[in-house]
Parts: C-alpha cells; sequence; structure tokens
C-alpha cells in the first residue's frame, strides 16, 4: 500500500437526509442535535414515516470520519480509511465514493452484513439530527482495518463516534500503539454531544494517556470536562492534548496549544445544514497543519471550508469546490 499523510479510522454510514419540522423531532423523542443509535427495524419505521410527512433531500455516503478524510484528500492530502461495510450494494457505492475521493482503501473492509444507514434530519435552524443504525460498522474489528500505512503516516485520526463499540476501541488501542512506536502525531474528535453523555468511559479509553490534537465543538467541551465556562473547559481539556480546537458555531473557533490561545472569527453565511461541517473543519485543520501552515491559518482555512459545508444540504461538497475553495483562500492570503 502507498504512503499516506493521514491513516483515520471511522464508521461508514450512508446517510438518508430530510428537512424535518421542530415538531416532527419532538413527537419522535429525538435530542435535536445529537446521534441516536437504533435497530433496524425502529429505522425502517421511521425512515416511512419520513417519507409520507417530512421533505426528502437525497442519499449521500457519510460517516464522521470519513467526511474529514474526503476534505483532507480533496484539498491534496493523501489518506486512507478504515472502516466496515457490507457485502451489499450500499457497501459498494460507499467504498467507491472513497476511492472516487481520492481514498486508499483495502478489500478488508467487506464482511457479510448490511451497511449502516443514518437518517439525518435536518431542522429549521440547519441544526443536525441523526438517528443510526450501525449495521456491520457496529462490528469494526481490527481484521478490517490494513494498518500497513499507518506506520508512516504523518497523523491518525480517531472518531469519537467509535467509543460505543468495544471492538472498535480495541482497533483503535492498536492503531495507537502503531502511531506511538512510529511517531505518528494522534488526533481525536468527541464527534457528539451524545457520546460524551452516554459513551464517555469509550472515549477516555481511546483518548487514553492524551492525543496531539483534540477537537469538539462547544457543548461537547463544556460536557466532557463537566464545566460552565469555555475557558475552564480549555484549561481541563489541555492536560489531554498538546492542541485543543473548540469549534464555536458561527462565532469560528477557539485554538490553543502550550504558548498561546486564539479565536478565529467565523464566516457570515446562510445556514442550511450543519450535517458535516465539523467534520470538514477536522479534514482542513489537519489538512493545513500536515501542509505546515501554522495554527491561524489552518483555522481559517477549515472555517472556510466547513462554512461552505454548512450552507448546502449533504456532508460534502464537491471534490472541485474543495480546491477551488483552497486556490481562493491562497489568493486571500497572498
Amino acid at each position: 500500500m502507498a504512503n499516506v499523510d493521514l491513516f483515520a479510522i471511522g464508521n461508514a454510514l450512508i446517510d438518508q437526509e430530510f428537512k424535518v419540522s421542530d415538531d416532527f423531532l419532538t413527537a419522535h423523542h429525538l435530542q435535536k442535535g445529537t446521534m441516536q443509535l437504533t435497530d433496524g427495524d425502529t429505522q425502517a419505521r421511521l425512515y416511512q414515516n419520513l417519507q409520507a410527512t417530512q421533505v426528502y433531500k437525497g442519499q449521500a455516503s457519510g460517516g464522521s470520519a470519513a467526511n474529514t478524510t474526503v476534505a483532507f484528500s480533496a484539498l491534496g492530502g493523501s489518506a486512507f480509511y478504515g472502516c466496515r461495510v457490507g457485502n451489499d450494494e450500499l457497501g459498494q457505492i460507499y467504498l467507491k465514493g472513497l476511492n472516487d475521493a481520492g481514498i486508499q482503501t483495502t478489500i478488508q473492509s467487506i464482511s457479510e452484513g448490511v451497511t449502516g444507514t443514518c437518517m439525518v434530519l435536518v431542522s429549521p435552524d440547519s441544526e443536525r439530527t441523526m438517528h443510526t443504525y450501525l449495521g456491520i460498522t457496529a462490528e469494526l474489528t481490527d481484521q478490517q482495518i490494513d494498518f500497513s500505512a499507518l506506520n508512516t503516516a504523518k497523523w491518525l485520526y480517531i472518531e469519537g463516534y467509535l467509543s460505543t463499540s468495544e471492538t472498535a476501541r480495541h482497533a483503535v488501542k492498536q492503531a495507537r500503539a502503531i502511531a506511538h512506536a512510529n511517531g505518528v502525531k494522534i488526533a481525536l474528535t468527541l464527534s457528539d454531544p451524545a457520546m460524551v453523555q452516554y459513551a464517555r468511559a469509550g472515549l477516555d479509553e481511546m483518548i487514553a494517556e492524551g492525543v496531539d490534537l483534540l477537537l469538539c465543538n462547544q457543548q461537547e467541551a463544556l460536557m466532557y470536562t463537566e464545566t460552565d465556562n469555555i475557558d475552564a473547559a480549555l484549561v481541563k481539556l489541555k492536560t489531554l492534548s498538546q492542541h485543543v480546537v473548540i469549534t464555536l458555531s458561527a462565532e469560528g473557533a477557539l485554538i490553543s496549544d502550550h504558548d498561546n490561545t486564539f479565536k478565529v472569527p467565523g464566516r457570515k453565511v446562510t445556514a442550511v445544514d450543519a450535517n458535516g461541517a465539523g467534520d470538514a473543519f477536522a479534514g482542513a485543520f489537519l489538512y493545513a497543519l500536515n501542509a505546515n501552515l501554522g495554527l491561524k491559518t489552518a483555522a481559517e482555512l477549515a472555517i472556510l471550508i466547513s462554512s461552505q459545508v454548512v450552507s448546502q444540504f449533504g456532508p460534502r461538497l464537491a471534490i472541485e469546490d474543495y480546491t477551488a475553495l483552497l486556490q481562493d483562500f491562497q489568493k486571500e492570503c497572498a
């Protein structure tokens, strides 16, 4: 396998996206802004209800770390994605989407079972709420991952959603050991307030003795550190990571390392769909760090890319759009 800059591990999910009312979320006991796990039958019933009463926006390949990897690759980085899909049509669609984006995968990812699906419900305020049937990705193990490219990678990226799976956490532990042995930096995202609330022990296990880059949003930061203000949260998070990034929605992002803490303002856009915004931020931020562009420039590029994701439906931009945005950004900085 060819060398890559980014080695990512995460869930493999096909998104079905709908515009929904707040009343629909309330009626179905769905906590806005979080991801809720479910079984196949329950999700199928919700899907039928959605089709009958809400507005369908389309299907897209998702998975948090995969969205991050697509952004990283489309901007010009090289990447591998470790995941588990079923030997079915959705699994083929999923891997083809990654390969078309220039991301390396392995045939080991394919196994008998059903590829996971996620109902992405976008409310009028553009917030995304997710109802997820993990399918075979719930059983992601080290057997589906070809770790060979990790030996020479620059970054290992781990999504917090893996915290719910014991076998996935074991795979992450193995990946962390390889990364440490080869001087590969480790980045982790807390992923979702629901992961902090319901799978905290799993997150703690994956963070272990610490990481090089920790990404989260403001709500996740406050919940995970059990504090009531962002400054106090930052103090605690800096004991776990050399670099901390806290995204602040439309207000931008707070960036901190051992020496400096600074805020980068957001960009004014009309928010349509927040699905994938944090993922895109992480991918662009990692790309810029890997290109030695510095923390401030990395944050500015990440905010540009994520603001464009927010202004359209779906968790990813067209591949050529990432490149165009990077070119525009480079002109701004010139």
